[in-house]
């Protein structure tokens, strides 16, 4: 078996658009997620019907949250280099 040729396996943060934070390891110190078991329906057993956005519409919020959470990450690490 070859050294040093792993990656640094180490604690991380997977974060969601809804802001529930996990705890986990893997080779990434931050992952960032559109949607987690604390905010997905199946997980929570209730389903909301909102009938004034369409699926195209909350995707899209969804995706404007995990952007800007993204874009939070990108500049947290800028800062600390």
């Amino acid at each position: 078996m070859k050294a040093e040729i792993h990656p640094k396996y180490q604690e991380s943060e997977v974060r969601c658009a809804c802001g529930n934070v996990i705890k986990t390891r893997s080779v990434k110190p931050v992952i960032i997620i559109g949607i987690c078991n604390a905010c997905h329906p199946f997980y929570t057993g209730t389903q909301k019907f909102i009938d004034t956005a369409g699926r195209v519409d909350k995707f899209q919020q969804r995706m404007i949250k995990t952007q800007a959470a993204q874009a939070a990450a990108a500049t947290s690490k800028k800062k600390k280099k």
